[in-house]
């Protein structure tokens, strides 16, 4: 089984309705492969493939929106702001004792919640009518937009 990784937002994140992708790469560095980007789907339909893929396959995906910008400085402002946030964690976890004792008690936490919460079962992927649909969707979302 390979790995998933998402953000956690909100229920009302305005990110949620916009068209995601997803990025399948190698899970460990033994493994030298080109990442495959696949997209852009609607969050529901991404989330699900993405789970069919790496339920049998020793792979990373990484689901994340698409930031459908229009103009150069648009994307200058979207990068802006996120290097602003990687300095601003930085400094966070600079200032913090984040690690503490936690390599003391992570083997036990983490046998605790394994033994705690059911194997989950990944989401079975969408249909081609499905992600179709979604595709005309997004591609209506997108062409609606100033």
């Amino acid at each position: 089984m390979g790995a998933l990784v998402t953000l956690d937002l909100p229920d009302d994140s305005p990110m949620l309705g916009l068209p995601w992708i997803i990025t399948f790469g190698p899970l460990t560095e033994a493994d030298e492969w080109e990442p495959v980007v696949c997209g852009p789907y609607e969050r529901a339909h991404a989330l699900a493939l993405a789970e069919a893929v790496v339920a049998e396959e020793q792979l990373m995906a990484v689901v994340e929106p698409l930031l459908p910008a229009l103009s150069a400085e648009e994307i200058r402002g979207e990068i802006a702001a996120a290097q602003i946030a990687a300095e601003d964690e930085a400094a966070r976890a600079e200032e913090s004792d984040l690690y503490g004792d936690f390599e003391d008690v992570i083997d036990e936490e983490l046998e605790r919640a394994a033994e705690q919460q059911p194997v989950p079962q990944p989401s079975p992927a969408p249909s081609r009518d499905e992600l179709r649909a979604g595709l005309a969707r997004i591609a209506a979302q997108l062409t609606a937009k100033d």
